[in-house]
């Protein structure tokens, strides 16, 4: 038998007998014989197949430690695998890994009360009025200071919890374009192409930095990723929630200019325990907040668009809450949580709104219309029901449909008492 590969050395006899000296099966040989009549195995042919097979189980061998070596190789040196993009995008994740895993600084309390007074914006107290008084009798003149009338206390800045380190406001204001990539008329997120829309952007930005040097502008992408509807989705809820691949093009495009991102969510017949969590893989970005929108919470039944919808202080607690679990559990700064109003209902007992260390709460007036409308919605709702920070918005055509109307400007808002530290353009 030819060693290894179980085939017996045959030769044909001159009788026509196969001999074998491997002692091997003589059935399977006359099988074997009868198909193949002039099979002739010598020695020779034997041998160059036992070569044969012994090449190619080294072959063999031989690739598979190959392939060992590549991979231990890989382990220890990526380096000869990737390519300088890839080194890039390695240091850049490692870059991001150490901002967030890294202690921030302490925040600085006595900056951040100054601060919080500035935004405030209170009247100066009114001083005293000195009189001259004559008396009638004598004729003699005296000088009287006439105390004015104790000023009631005022509502801002609002008395609660300092947030945990690395927080954004009140140290920098935020400008951020709002809308939905899906939609023109959603807002100037999606009204124009991308590079004109960031050019705008920066525009604005530039504008709240010579009006307010001494606070730094961080620009921003307001998105709504669930969007009310005004007929009925499959599930019957009146919102429609964006792909992710939507939603990872706004991040992408945010990067672009070091810019923050905002969710927003419209709720329709939904509400926000069930919407928010479906956003945790994004929330749990350091560069992701979260915004609300009452309006479009549908808690009475009728579809949205047709009344203003409304949001409990319940909600915007739950909301709260879940951002700071999120913040707890990934060593994050804090979040910030914007909420929409722009009439009384909208948000319902927002003295019970609470404020955390780990998330900041911006009152967002989003009213449009004239300038003395828009100031008169912001101190009745926003103003006299204090949470923590204010926002305004400013629409682009909506504010200025009336006769003789202009778009606020960046020196109109910040004499506003409180002055916004959030401001979104639609």
């Amino acid at each position: 038998m030819c060693p290894g590969f179980g085939v017996p050395l045959m030769k044909r006899g001159s009788g026509g007998t196969i001999h074998s000296t491997s002692g091997f099966c003589w059935k399977k040989v006359r099988i074997l014989f009868r198909r193949h009549s002039k099979l002739q195995i010598h020695p020779k042919l034997c041998y160059d197949v036992l070569v044969k097979k012994v090449i190619k189980k080294n072959f063999i061998l031989f690739f598979w430690v190959l392939v060992f070596l590549m991979f231990v190789l890989f382990l220890i040196f990526p380096e000869f695998f990737s390519s300088v993009e890839s080194y890039k995008k390695d240091d850049q994740a490692i870059e991001e890994k150490k901002s967030i895993t890294q202690p921030l600084p302490p925040l600085d309390t006595v900056a951040y009360d100054k601060k919080l007074n500035e935004l405030a914006n209170n009247p100066p107290p009114k001083e005293a009025i000195t009189k001259i008084v004559k008396d009638l009798k004598t004729g003699e003149e005296t000088i009287v200071t006439v105390e004015s009338a104790p000023a009631p206390p005022n509502l801002w800045p609002v008395k609660t919890v300092y947030p945990n380190s690395g927080a954004i406001l009140p140290f920098k204001r935020i400008i951020a374009y709002y809308g939905n990539l899906y939609s023109t008329k959603m807002g100037v997120l999606g009204q124009y192409p991308e590079e004109e829309m960031l050019q705008k952007l920066n525009v604005e930005v530039e504008k709240w930095e010579n009006a307010d040097p001494n606070t730094p502008v961080v620009p921003a992408l307001h998105y709504i990723a669930v969007v009310a509807r005004d007929h009925p989705t499959k599930d019957g809820k009146f919102r429609g929630r964006m792909p992710d691949s939507e939603i990872d093009k706004v991040l992408t495009i945010a990067k672009k200019i070091n810019a923050i991102v905002f969710l927003d969510i419209q709720v329709g017949f939904s509400n926000v325990q069930i919407e928010i969590p479906l956003l945790q893989k994004y929330l749990k970005m350091p560069q992701v907040h979260l915004g609300i929108d009452p309006e479009f919470s549908m808690k009475n039944g009728i579809r949205p668009g047709k009344v203003v919808g409304t949001l409990d202080a319940e909600d915007i607690n739950f909301a709260a809450k879940y951002l700071a679990k999120i913040v707890k559990e990934n060593n994050l700064p804090p979040k910030i949580l914007v909420i929409h109003r722009y009439t009384q209902k909208m948000v319902t007992n927002y003295d019970k709104i609470t404020p955390l260390p780990e998330v900041q709460i911006v009152m967002h007036m989003d009213g449009w219309g004239g300038m003395a409308k828009k100031i008169n919605t912001y101190q009745q709702f926003i103003y006299k029901e204090p949470v923590q920070f204010t926002g305004f918005k400013l629409f682009y055509k909506n504010d200025v449909l009336e006769p003789n109307t202009v778009l606020m400007t960046p020196t109109d808002l910040l004499k506003l008492n409180p002055q916004p530290i959030y401001v979104q353009y639609q």
